[in-house]
This record gives C-alpha cells, sequence and structure tokens, in this order.
C-alpha cells in the first residue's frame, strides 16, 4: 500500500486545523471591528459592506471546508459557495478605491490574482489533482484572507480605526 507524501516543515507548522482557527480568529477580529465601529455604519459604501460580507462567508466557510472530510458531496458543494465568495470578494474589491486617493495600489494585484486563480483551483479539484488544488487553497487562504485581512488593520484603514479607535 503507497504511502501518503510526508508533509513539509510549512505544512506541519499551519495544519489544515490551525488555519481553520486562524480564518475563524480573523472573522472575529473584524467582526469585532465592524461593530465597534457602529457609529460609522451609515457612511460605508454598499460596495465595501459586500465586501466585508462575502470576505466573511470565506473566512467562515475556511475552517469548515479544511477541517471535515474531503471530496464529497458536501466539500463540493461548499467549496462553490467558498469559490463564488472569494470571486465576489475580488471582483467588488476592485471597486473599493477611496483609500487610495481614488487610484488602484498594489493590493489590487492580489485581487487579480484572485480571480485568476481561484478557477484554476477549482479545475484542478475537478480533474483530480489534489496536491495541486489542496496547496493553491492553503496558500490562498494564507495570503488573501489571512495576510490582506491583516493589513486591513493598520495604516489608517477603516476597520483599524473602527477597531483601534
Amino acid at each position: 500500500m503507497p504511502t501518503a507524501p510526508r508533509a513539509n516543515a510549512f505544512d506541519r507548522l499551519l495544519t489544515d486545523r490551525r488555519l481553520g482557527w486562524l480564518a475563524l480568529a480573523m472573522l472575529a477580529t473584524v467582526v469585532t471591528a465592524v461593530v465597534r465601529g457602529h457609529a460609522d455604519w451609515a457612511r460605508v459604501p454598499a460596495n465595501v459592506w459586500a465586501h466585508l460580507a462575502l470576505m466573511g462567508v470565506a473566512l467562515l466557510l475556511t475552517p469548515v471546508m479544511l477541517v471535515r472530510r474531503k471530496g464529497d458531496r458536501w466539500h463540493r458543494q461548499l467549496g462553490w459557495v467558498w469559490v463564488s465568495a472569494m470571486l465576489a470578494t475580488a471582483a467588488i474589491s476592485l471597486t473599493i478605491r477611496p483609500a487610495n486617493h481614488s487610484n488602484f495600489s498594489v493590493i489590487y494585484i492580489l485581487s487579480v490574482y484572485v480571480l485568476l486563480m481561484v478557477p484554476r483551483f477549482v479545475w484542478m479539484a475537478r480533474t483530480h489533482q489534489v496536491a495541486k488544488h489542496r496547496a493553491g487553497v492553503r496558500g490562498m487562504v494564507i495570503g488573501a484572507l489571512l495576510i490582506a485581512g491583516f493589513f486591513t488593520f493598520p495604516f489608517d484603514r477603516m476597520l483599524g480605526r473602527w477597531l483601534f479607535g
């Protein structure tokens, strides 16, 4: 019977379970910031609310997708919801530009990356390239949800002002 490939040091450090907990921690931090910013809610444009809501869906589904059984009907159905949330979040993010004097900034490269790569990850899953699919999704969770999410808090950005202000 063939043995499964050994996880590299990075995968042993950031297990699916730990990535799931980090996604939940990010979601809790975002929710806390939003609740604390209630005085400004009326001034927040609809596209920002849509971006936050869809990102929340992706963050909430991430631990479910990472921890539960892979490849079954529920994984595929929840995967379509996660993919839709990620694509819509990235597309909407391209319409949010007031933070950079209405210009595009480096962060928009990530949005384009998500729009290009998420369909590729779906294709990998559908063609049974499981290792590539897993690595790609894990990278997307780390980069597009956790790291990008972290950078919504500093530098006088809205969530940072709400959370720390």
